[in-house]
């Protein structure tokens, strides 16, 4: 199907769409081991203890492609985010911030997985992945309009979209912005996508929608032939091949003032 038959199909059926994904016998299985297992967690070490745990919890926050870095997420959750110092405040990617915040171990120790935010929170944050993940079976870029839709409240400046490639190449593809684009400097893409979103419009429901329809439009513009071809666990990655590594770690260690 079209990018824009999928995305339209998956925003006008959410809770059917996550009922199908709960059901599967992998994502089932999963949830139910992290629902017993997680209650019992009472310190930062025995969380890390348990591979299955962390790679549920970091999969239900788009963090799944991260799961291998371990000492990196020991110390992103060591620090926990009342440090503006910390590790979580100094990164611009919001999910790791918001990982942080809910798994806050640095502020509740033992008590920290009591919360509903790290059980059933987590879980509904995890259907919400796999439900992405399903909709770029059918079609990438229905995939990348779900997620854009999910992280467009995180969305307070151009770098927020420079510091996630997928962001970033929603926001290209809608505005017909060539690959080439990520190689001039920061500030100067900074500028671009200014001048062509008005970022406060992504809190009206409204202009986001039409923001997206627009991009699934110039999606299948783009990609006439496509079809599905992504792994179910495939972390959501971007095309834009030119964005750099560096480039990348640079605009992640930008300030947002938190």
């Amino acid at each position: 199907m079209t990018a824009a038959i999928t995305y339209r199909l998956f925003t006008q059926n959410v809770d059917r769409m996550i009922e199908t994904v709960a059901s599967k016998p992998t994502v089932s299985r999963e949830t139910e081991y992290y629902l017993s297992k997680i209650e019992d967690v009472d310190s930062l070490d025995s969380f890390m203890a348990d591979s299955r745990l962390v790679n549920y919890a970091m999969e239900a926050y788009g963090l799944g492609d991260m799961s291998y870095a371990r000492a990196f997420i020991r110390k992103l959750l060591e620090e926990g985010i009342d440090d503006q110092d910390s590790l979580a405040n100094k990164l611009t990617d919001h999910r790791y911030y918001e990982f942080a915040q809910d798994f806050n171990f640095a502020r509740y120790g033992e008590t920290t997985t009591t919360f509903e935010r790290t059980r059933s929170g987590t879980v509904d944050k995890y259907y919400q992945q796999q439900m992405e993940v399903a909709a770029g079976d059918d079609n990438e870029g229905a995939r990348l309009a779900l997620y854009f839709s999910r992280r467009a409240a995180d969305i307070d400046s151009p770098y927020d979209i420079l510091a996630d490639s997928a962001l970033l190449e929603v926001v290209y593809t809608a505005f017909g912005l060539p690959d080439a684009t990520s190689a001039q400097d920061i500030d100067k893409q900074a500028e671009l996508i200014a001048d062509r979103l008005d970022i406060g419009n992504l809190s009206d429901p409204d202009e986001l929608d039409s923001f997206l329809e627009r991009f699934v439009t110039m999606w299948d513009i783009n990609n006439p032939d496509t079809t599905a071809s992504i792994p179910t666990i495939a972390p959501l990655t971007s095309s834009l091949q030119t964005i750099s590594t560096d480039l990348l770690a640079t605009i992640q260690t930008i300030r947002t003032g938190r």
